[in-house]
């Protein structure tokens, strides 16, 4: 498994799939706590591509509404529609 197969699957396992639980309509994720919360160094270009890419959103059953903040920074903010 690659890193940005794990990224993908923390984020849907710890943060998509109790927010559908939950019933909520839209989650906004961002990476900064994402590279955190996983421990990485100097991987938050990772974080973002793997939480841009369409494979997370097809993995994890939401579809990307926007994405606001630096392109690889820490401050951006990924929004999702749960679907």
């Amino acid at each position: 498994m690659s890193y940005a197969d794990d990224v993908r699957k923390y984020c849907k396992d710890n943060i998509i799939d109790p927010a559908r639980i939950r019933g909520e309509k839209q989650i906004a994720i961002r990476a900064g706590d994402i590279h955190t919360a996983m421990g990485y160094k100097s991987r938050m270009p990772l974080v973002c591509a793997a939480l841009g890419a369409n494979k997370f959103a097809e993995i994890a059953g939401v579809e990307r509404i926007s994405i606001t903040g630096p392109t690889n920074g820490a401050n951006a903010i990924f929004m999702f529609q749960i679907k």
